[in-house]
Order: C-alpha cells, then structure tokens, then sequence
C-alpha cells in the first residue's frame, strides 16, 4: 500500500493538471448594431399595401469560450420596429467554422434563441403590446487576431413575434393581432 500511495497520488495529480487548460474558460463579448430589413403586407387581402422596412438593431452577447471553436453565453438587445420596441433577451451560440487556431479571418455560425420583452415600449392609448419568441440564426466575419480585439459583421435571420390588443370600436367584438417580423439582419460590431 505504501508503495501504490506514491502512483495514486501522481495520477490524480496528471489527471487534474491534464484538463486544466479546459477548465477555464476565457471571457468574450460581441457587441453589435445595424439593421433588420424586411417587407411588410398590411390591409384588407383585396386591397393589400406592400412596403419595405428598415429597423434599427443593437445587441451584445457575453459568454464564456468553452472551447477553441464554441463560445456559449447570453444576450441582451433592442429592435426598434415602426410600432414596437422589443428588448430580446436569450442564449446564443458562437461557433468558429475554421480550424485553424491563428488565422486573423474567422467565418463564425451565429445561433441565438430567446423572447422580446417590450418593457420599453410607450404604448397608444388602448392598445397594448405584448412580446414574444425570437430566433436568430446566421454568419459572422471576424476580423483581428484570436486572442484580441477583433471587428465583426455578421449577416442573419431574425424572427420575432408580438401580440397586440387594440382599443374596441363600437362594432367590434375582438381586435386581436398576432404579428411575426421576419427579417434580414445586418449588423457590424467589435468583439473582445
């Protein structure tokens, strides 16, 4: 027992000295803004009204680089639609599509999922505005060395829900609405 007491000791010692460098996770934050392009169709379906929009988007994610290729963390964010203030909140994923360790360009795939609060949002007189699911998946280019501040644009797919009361007129019974922005997000930004 003596002489396995040394050999036991050596071995949790290399063990834990082995999965150090994965225990501790680096910091990262991205902080982005641009915007969320889209078409609109409102009106009654004979007469339809088809427009273009463009919104305005800030986020920031911060998380921790779990590994060489995945960072993993949380985000926070406006949108600012014509009639709607969101605050998103969510996770989202980062994932680094190339291998190579010290290459200054990275293509990152983007995955963010999560609900948009309308905290913020100043509501007309009777309506009331209520948040909903978000999902935003899409690509990144990382410009600047690995291990330093880099500049980021990123291209993605933004889908939002909201729900809507509005004030009763006198020959309606409900007006509900349940509106779904999808939108092409362009957004450039640092990240450290």
């Amino acid at each position: 027992m003596k002489r396995l007491l040394p050999y036991i000791l050596a071995l949790l010692a290399g063990t834990g000295h082995a999965q150090s460098r994965f225990t501790q996770p680096r910091y990262v934050n991205y902080t982005e803004f641009g915007g969320l392009f889209g078409r609109v169709a409102y009106g009654p379906s004979t007469a339809q009204t088809v427009e273009n929009r463009l919104s305005f988007t800030a986020q920031t994610f911060n998380g921790a680089q779990v590994s060489r290729q995945l960072a993993i963390g949380g985000l926070v964010g406006m949108d600012w639609y014509k009639t709607a203030l969101l605050t998103p909140v969510g996770a989202g994923l980062r994932f680094d599509l190339l291998r190579h360790p010290q290459q200054n360009v990275r293509l990152l795939a983007i995955a963010d999922a999560g609900y948009g609060f309308a905290w913020f949002n100043k509501n007309s007189t009777g309506y009331e505005l209520n948040g909903g699911w978000m999902v935003n998946p899409g690509l990144a280019l990382r410009v600047g060395k690995p291990s330093s501040t880099a500049f980021v644009m990123s291209l993605s797919y933004k889908r939002q829900s909201v729900d809507v009361q509005k004030p009763l007129s006198s020959v309606d019974i409900q007006r509900d609405e349940h509106r779904v922005y999808n939108r092409m997000c362009f957004r450039v930004g640092v990240s450290f």
